[in-house]
């Protein structure tokens, strides 16, 4: 089964193995993620597990994106994105998923958005080779001679020039698991990931397609859980529990109206007596 992840990159460092060998290592933040929807073949016509990832403010999203949450009674999160997997057998709307989806020596594919590096020349963007550089050359790194002749007389589309380059969403495939830190929710994959440690770009990592292992999703119980909702269910249990509470209220107040009405009784029997000895000593004197 394809499993997967939302996260971010964190940086990168290295690492020397047991021959000594030293190894280029990209740490990234993996989860936890909330699930947020399922799509399954007879409501959607496809298998997928939609994810959140990172904490956001109610305010500074869409409403349809607080609805959305709150249907799925999950935290906001800034970043949401829908991973294709064969089952969906195991998860449920409000679960979490964490990093230990992942063990050492996994392969993984990561998606994520290149590095913008502008307009750029044919030999970087398209690893052209350089012309002569001999004196009266006037080839250096340029393209060339790209249209036709007489016919079409034009550049035909599709022509590999100088253009834009990077800032596109791409895979690196096959990367090493090395390390995985539960507690940290850190994955360290041999290799370099798409994309910096910019605030607004998120990676998805999912077992690799050529080399990975299939394993069933494990999923953890959500601990956080918008305000709105924590409220909504303390109320219904305070409802649950009203009945129980107005029952034993209910037993134990006949006796405490005895207990309180005996004393009050005594003080009106003692009243009359007090008050009937100086009469009969008036009588006696007449």
């Amino acid at each position: 089964m394809t499993i997967g992840l939302l996260g971010k990159k964190v940086g990168m460092t290295q690492k020397f193995d047991s021959e000594g060998r030293q190894i280029g290592l990209t740490l990234v933040e993996a989860g936890p993620c909330s699930v947020v929807g399922l799509r399954t073949i007879e409501k959607d016509g496809y298998v997928a597990v939609q994810l959140g990832f990172r904490k956001a403010k109610e305010k500074r999203l869409r409403k349809s994106e607080v609805g959305l949450f709150k249907k799925a009674k999950v935290a906001p999160t800034k970043y949401v994105r829908e991973i294709r997997t064969e089952e969906v057998e195991g998860l449920r709307v409000g679960t979490q998923v964490a990093v230990d989806n992942f063990e050492i020596g996994d392969f993984v594919d990561v998606e994520g958005i290149s590095i913008g590096k502008g307009f750029q020349g044919v030999v970087k963007r398209h690893k052209f080779k350089a012309g002569e550089k001999a004196h009266g050359s006037k080839f250096g790194r340029e393209a060339g001679s790209t249209g036709a002749s007489a016919f079409p007389s034009r550049v035909v589309k599709g022509k590999k020039n100088a253009g834009h380059m990077g800032n596109e969403r791409i895979t690196t495939q096959n990367l090493k698991v090395i390390e995985v830190d539960k507690e940290n929710n850190l994955l360290a994959l041999k290799g370099a990931v798409p994309g910096t440690e910019a605030e607004d770009q998120y990676l998805i990592i999912r077992i690799a397609r050529k080399r990975g292992t299939a394993r069933k999703w494990k999923v953890v119980e959500s601990e956080t859980k918008p305000e709105k909702v924590r409220d909504k269910e303390a109320k219904e249990e305070q409802a649950a529990n009203a009945p129980a509470e107005t029952a034993k209220a209910e037993k134990g107040a006949p006796q405490e109206a005895k207990k309180q009405e005996d004393p009050a009784k005594d003080k009106v029997k003692a009243v009359p007596a007090k008050e009937a000895k100086p009469e009969d000593d008036s009588k006696e004197k007449s």
